[in-house]
């Protein structure tokens, strides 16, 4: 086959049969023309408007199984390179290249299919190339009668053939290597008829060469080579069945590319060792060693343009960008380093993949304006939602790859890189280790939509699959199935890739319970050899949709990532915290008020009628938290009984699930829901002061600090960070999402949060909104700043507050017997490394008058105020008679002891 274009010098090893020789009379497409490199995203080759569902699975490479379907009458396996076949029932099938019989035989599915429903099990005896060659284009399973009339059709979903017969596939390295004399590309295309590489001289410029790829047998990977410093761009064409459209050319991206031109449109071929693409130092640079242990981790959870889009110590050109981590003298980086210094260990970044969500070119900013009620100003960010700067950026385009909008020049690929690289070392210089927010568990798109990837390559692989074979979504967008070999290869490559090239520290996976457990093992193994240390992984194990209760594999969720030394967000101390539920909405989110925003202590308009034993109920779900979550840990509860943590019932499960602190993240604001402030605003009494709301917004992140496992906080919580109450601002613009480091303003009363979301509440929220009294002053930010820096001086002055291990809980923190407003706790430290104190005792007052409690045992002790609780004078009012061994404890407030 001829090569194409400028670069007379690319070479492929050979050429692969376009379909193979199956001797089914497959016409073959003709070879892809350079100008298809400039064409549009995809190219009909073949049309078809016939659509099946997907029914029927393969269990491996020869089995299947059609669920609900009855096992007589005649199967048969059609098949058409053209994906010309029409299969409609009381007719013969048409438009086949050929059919292969199948026979009856029961399979011995792997347990990754003990999902799917019992029906006709049957199998194709075939050899291992003509099964290879079958996916390469369209295959019809079909029920005939006698006759040879259809009773029934379906297609086939094929992950697990696939999985089977390109099982070598999962050790290849795709992407592109950069060598000192060739660039070698790598694509894994199982089903593709063919497959040429497109390069390009620019981001923008037109198509410089084409060349096609060789496919290798054994893996489905298609190569080609090009000589060094060819081409600083590439995509892929790809000629595969697409169900629905036909026999089409795919234009299509690397699943694997490392960066990207302008809008994601073209590849950009780098190698990630070049002293180009390193910031100054790099080389040099070493990540800040301060945690040895999950527990040790307190981190800050911060989107990139959140962070300084609003700053105006920030130069103009870096607002919003990765280069403004570089400005060390801004407002924002003097809050970071303070934070630091104080005892933050690390930066969790919203994702900063390349996202589909946000125009990398002429985004656009609205201007918001209106009063504090007032709904113009979310008319006015809705209608530019699609086209804004903003986005949370929960819309993976490519895993491996920079965002670009956050780069000074979104069209040169390299940028991205370097800034981000250099943000890092940013944060590193400043004692903040970088934790990186990653959703591996969907895709913005699936199918054939321009911004599509995964599916364009290799159509119905990568995505988990319902019952009729369309892609479940109970995620919100087109879920990924990392149980299948490559989706799982591609998430620890991926992490793989950022743990080494950008230095990550650790990660947090979006929705983690719908990934399996087993694929999250293998990544933290594969990851910790690949740096040589720990690297700590967190993410949400929630158990919901197609994979709850375990239906599909061990998920890596809550309840069943004991011991697996991966931390899950805790929602038993949230709840009980805040109060009510997240998705809660109408009076519930006024009533259900939480332990430290009033419920029973202090009732608001709706929230009178709770018992007195709601607040003990509440209080002992903090302590859940307070102990790490743990699964075996002894409490006496509410109702005198002894119980461990595992057989207190949250919502119909145990409340304790970790077998070590280290698999609880603890947190009471993260950047789902309302922040703590606006639902305080809900929950506390209208008449409640603003520094009182600051008080309590502080015994939240007092409840986080001295928590056992990790301290997880929404950067903001600090400064009462409000979001003018909106539940949802994943799209809600700069306007609803802004931080303030002079410390003026958190943004309360900045008009009516978006209708999309908030508008069935609107009734709710308005009068909130209007009224002045709940808005903070300068003061009460302060007091809120300088509070939050003591909390994580005392965290971090002391392991007893981040202990390792389920027995050194157990053994060493005691609950004080204490009224349910107040929680009364002692850490024993004698002896244990990193302690620093022979006694620990702290002491959350969460009622609006003081509260003493007497303990047995704490007689004569030689207690002192915790030296790092400098910045609240109702702190100082705590006092310690060692003649009783009695405490006394301001209203709302959170005292520690040590001695």
């Amino acid at each position: 086959m001829s090569i194409h274009g400028r670069h007379a010098g690319l070479v492929v090893a050979g050429v692969s049969a376009l379909f193979c020789a199956l001797s089914l009379g497959a016409a073959q497409a003709a070879p892809a023309p350079l100008a298809a490199c400039d064409g549009p995203f995809q190219t009909v080759l073949h049309g078809s408007t016939e659509t099946l569902e997907a029914r029927a699975v393969w269990l491996d490479e020869a089995s299947l199984r059609w669920p609900g379907m009855a096992d007589t009458g005649v199967f048969k396996l059609y098949h058409a390179s053209a994906a010309s076949i029409v299969a409609h029932a009381g007719q013969a099938v048409r438009g086949a290249d050929g059919a292969l019989p199948l026979r009856a035989a029961a399979a011995a599915a792997a347990p990754r299919f003990a999902y799917v429903g019992t029906g006709a099990e049957l199998r194709l005896d075939a050899d291992l190339a003509t099964l290879r060659s079958l996916h390469r284009g369209q295959l019809v399973l079909v029920r005939e009668d006698a006759a040879g009339r259809v009773l029934a059709a379906t297609r086939i979903q094929a992950a697990g053939a696939l999985d089977r017969l390109y099982a070598t596939a999962a050790t290849a390295d795709l992407g592109v290597t950069v060598g000192a004399s060739a660039s070698v590309f790598t694509v894994w295309a199982p089903t593709a008829q063919a497959v040429a590489l497109c390069l390009y001289d620019s981001g923008a410029g037109p198509a410089a060469s084409i060349a096609p790829m060789q496919r290798d047998e054994g893996t489905g990977v298609w190569r080609a080579a090009a000589p060094a410093a060819s081409a600083a761009y590439y995509t892929y064409l790809v000629d595969v069945v697409a169900d629905g459209t036909g026999l089409v050319r795919n234009l299509v991206t690397d699943p694997y590319s490392v960066s990207l031109s302008l809008d994601s449109a073209r590849s950009y071929v780098a190698d990630l060792a070049a002293p180009a693409l390193k910031p100054a130092g790099w080389d040099a640079g070493k990540a800040p060693a301060r945690v040895a242990a999950l527990t040790d981790m307190v981190v800050y959870e911060l989107h990139v343009r959140d962070f300084s889009i609003n700053d105006a110590s920030v130069p103009a050109a870096h607002r919003g960008k990765y280069a403004a981590f570089g400005d060390t003298a801004s407002n924002g980086m003097r809050h970071l380093a303070a934070l630091s210094r104080a005892g933050l260990t690390d930066i969790h970044l919203l994702p900063v993949y390349d996202i589909a969500s946000v125009p990398e070119q002429a985004c656009a900013v609205p201007r918001p304006r209106g009063g504090r009620a007032s709904a113009t100003q979310q008319a006015l960010v809705m209608r530019f939602a699609e086209r804004d700067c903003f986005n949370w950026g929960y819309d993976p385009f490519h895993f491996n790859a920079p965002e670009g909008s956050y780069a000074s020049d979104a069209a040169d690929g390299a940028r991205r890189i370097v800034e981000l690289r250099a943000m890092v070392a940013n944060l590193h210089a400043i004692g903040l280790r970088v934790g990186m927010d990653v959703v591996y568990n969907h895709t913005y798109r699936a199918g054939q939509h321009p911004r599509s990837v995964l599916d364009r390559i290799v159509p119905g692989y990568y995505h988990r699959l319902d019952a009729a074979g369309a892609v479940a979504q109970s995620t919100c967008c087109d879920n990924t199935a990392t149980e299948n070999a490559m989706m799982g290869k591609l998430m620890i490559d991926s992490v793989l890739l950022w743990a080494t090239q950008y230095r990550i520290d650790s990660f947090r996976f979006d929705l983690m319970g719908h990934q399996p457990r087993a694929v999250m093992e293998q990544l933290q193994a594969r990851v910790d050899a690949a740096v040589g240390h720990p690297v700590q992984l967190i993410g949400e194990g929630w158990n919901f949709g197609e994979v709850e209760n375990g239906a599909r594999f061990v998920q890596a969720a809550q309840l069943s990532l004991g011991g697996s030394g991966i931390g899950s967000f805790s929602d038993r101390g949230r709840d009980a915290v805040r109060g009510g539920a997240a998705g809660d909405s109408g009076a519930r989110l006024i009533s259900e008020q939480g332990f430290i925003n009033g419920l029973v202590t202090d009732p608001n308009a709706l929230g009178g009628g709770h018992p007195a034993s709601a607040l003990a109920r509440a209080a002992d779900l903090v302590k859940v938290g307070l102990a790490g979550t743990l699964r075996d840990y002894r409490l006496r509860t509410w109702d005198g009984a002894d119980r461990t943590l595992g057989e207190i019932d949250y919502n119909g499960q145990p409340a304790g699930y970790a077998l070590a602190p280290g698999e609880a993240v603890n947190y009471v604001e993260n950047h789902d829901n309302q922040t703590l402030y606006d639902i305080n605003a809900f929950k506390l009494p209208r008449a409640t002061s603003a520094a009182e709301r600051a008080r309590v917004q502080m015994l939240g992140a007092a409840i986080v600090a001295f928590s056992q496992g990790v301290a997880y906080y929404h950067a903001g919580i600090d400064t009462l960070r409000s979001k003018s109450l909106d539940r949802n601002s994943f799209n809600s613009g700069d306007w609803f999402n802004r931080l303030d480091w002079t410390y003026r303003s958190n943004y309360f009363g900045t008009g009516l949060p978006p209708a999309p979301d908030n508008g069935k509440d609107y009734a709710l929220i308005k009068p909130l909104l209007a009224d002045a009294r709940l808005r903070p002053a300068a003061a009460d930010i302060g007091f809120a700043r300088d509070v939050f820096r003591d909390l994580l001086a005392v965290r971090a002055s002391t392991t007893l507050l981040r202990m390792r291990s389920s027995a050194d809980v157990q053994q060493r923190l005691h609950f004080l017997p204490s009224a349910a407003p107040l929680i009364a706790a002692r850490i024993d430290g004698d002896g244990y490394p990193g302690a620093r104190f022979r006694t620990l005792a702290y002491f959350i007052n969460v009622d609006k008058v003081a509260h003493s409690v007497r303990a047995e045992g704490e007689q004569g002790r030689r207690y002192r105020l915790h030296p790092a609780q400098k910045a609240d004078a109702r702190v100082r009012q705590a006092r310690f008679d060692p003649a009783t061994g009695r405490f006394l404890i301001p209203p709302r407030t959170a005292v520690v002891f040590v001695e």
